[in-house]
């Protein structure tokens, strides 16, 4: 293992826009570190909360692989392609953004709030087809295993196929152990969205993340967790499709 940093909740950019709270784990938006730009090539995990009736109005995107995942809540999202769908907790949105895409995203809900991951990886390549995709799945579909909600990785299945030879994983930990392992060259990013979790010797709760460098092989312990794992390759090879 080269290298484990452990990100703590506190640590990531926090923004109250009122309708919004948001915790950015990288630069984004309002907040810059030339230090926290990236890792491996997830470019963006923001860690948001959205009022009932409020979100994002459209706006454009384009060179980016985006993920949405639901953790409470309901998604609803509509693009310049003409799609329309509503994201369920344990459900999935894929937006390639590729040559250019606009889109909007509310809560669905003019009651509860929604509370969600979206996060960004680099595509392998510019000015590509622009898709999307939506995926729901259950909780068992996650249930004390590790569910692949995306890939571009050979050899992995998913549902969701991305521009990029990464992986995101998600487990909702009730009871047995979780193993996990990285590759010699490859970025881990474990974030833990709800919950307490014992890994590598670190106690993590909700917010908490582990960064990942090198070759690794570790067991989560935890009981009521979710948890969301990013295996990606490095910065240099993910713009190479390496």
């Amino acid at each position: 293992m080269d290298s484990i940093i452990t990100q703590r909740s506190e640590a990531r950019a926090y923004f109250d826009h009122g309708w919004l709270k948001t915790y950015h784990s990288f630069s984004f938006a309002d907040y810059y570190d030339p230090e926290n730009l990236h890792w491996g090539a997830l470019r963006v995990f923001n860690d948001d909360v959205i009022d009932p009736g409020e979100g994002f109005g459209t706006h454009p995107h384009r060179d980016m692989e985006i993920l949405t995942y639901v953790l409470e809540g309901e998604l609803e999202h509509r693009d310049s392609m003409g799609n329309h769908g509503v994201v369920a907790p344990g459900g999935v949105q894929y937006l390639s953004a590729g040559a250019g895409i606009t889109h909007s995203e509310f809560n669905h809900s003019k009651e509860r709030s929604v509370h969600l991951v979206q996060m960004w990886v680099m595509p392998h390549a510019k000015n590509l087809t622009p898709r999307y995709g939506q995926v729901d799945y259950t909780r068992a579909d996650r249930l004390d295993r590790w569910l692949p909600i995306a890939t571009g990785q050979p050899g992995i299945e998913s549902r969701i196929a991305i521009w990029q030879n990464a992986t995101c994983y998600v487990a909702r930990v009730e009871s047995a152990p979780l193993s996990f392992a990285l590759g010699s060259d490859r970025y881990g990013f474990l974030f833990l969205a709800s919950g307490e979790a014992e890994v590598a010797g670190e106690q993590l709760n909700a917010g908490d993340a582990l960064r990942l460098q090198g070759s690794y092989e570790g067991t989560i312990r935890a009981k009521g967790a979710e948890l969301v794992f990013w295996d990606t390759p490095s910065m240099n090879q993910a713009r190479h499709g390496e």
